[in-house]
């Protein structure tokens, strides 16, 4: 007889604390809004800054002050990157051994290449006239 009683309140018992572990998990979570909807907050202060654009180096143009503005890069990788210009392309830093590949990788977002000789001459090619050819 009372294995008869066992069975049915052990059940009652664990389907009661499944569920009331259940309902204290929920509560824990915060609620998920999805993003762009009314009502929704604003990005967090870390998020925000993540979002910001981050200014280019140029470092075919750039000075040794603005070198030195990027993370790792102190006054002899500036100077390296000065002394092995000019670059086509920023990889090329890399390729010549300018700088060691973890440092490169950093810079990678922060840095840009510019040709100033083939945009000059772009703009030259594209305003000059056609030759008109005869058939």
């Amino acid at each position: 007889m009372t294995r008869r009683l066992h069975w049915p309140t052990c059940c009652a018992a664990a389907l009661l604390l499944c569920s009331a572990g259940a309902q204290a998990y929920d509560k824990a979570k915060p609620p998920v809004q999805p993003q762009g909807q009314a009502g929704s907050q604003p990005l967090p202060a870390k998020a925000a800054k993540a979002v910001a654009p981050v200014k280019l180096v140029d470092i075919n143009s750039a000075g040794r002050t603005e070198l030195k503005t990027l993370p790792g890069i102190g006054d002899a990788e500036a100077d390296k990157i000065i002394a092995a210009r000019p670059y086509p392309s920023k990889a090329k830093l890399l390729a010549d051994k300018v700088l060691p590949d973890d440092k490169y990788q950093a810079l990678l977002g922060r840095i840009v290449a510019t040709q100033k000789d083939r945009t000059a001459a772009k703009a030259r090619a594209s305003t000059a006239p056609k030759p008109v050819t005869q058939p």
